[in-house]
């Protein structure tokens, strides 16, 4: 999925121009990326629910060199399916 196919589904439900529908997709996304920032998760009912994760620093391996290579801590965003959508799917 898409902003432009997000953007595409407004235009079609509600009936508005391209440039509205898109101004609204990218607020939609602005939205969830506060949120996710400010909450550290939210959920859609029926839908399922996203979580902010901590990832400890670790070691990796370079898949071209073989070479060890320091990962720093960072975060992450998991999804959990909710039952209805794993239903539907």
């Amino acid at each position: 999925m898409s902003k432009a196919f997000i953007a595409a589904v407004i235009q079609d439900s509600i009936d508005c121009t391209g440039v509205a529908a898109n101004q609204a997709a990218s607020d939609l996304i602005a939205a969830i990326v506060k949120e996710l920032k400010r909450e550290g998760g939210f959920t859609l009912p029926s839908f399922g629910t996203f979580t902010v994760k901590k990832t400890k620093a670790r070691k990796a391996l370079n898949p071209r060199t073989g070479e060890a290579v320091k990962v720093k801590a960072g975060k992450t965003v998991r999804f959990k399916a909710s039952p209805n959508l794993k239903k539907a799917v």
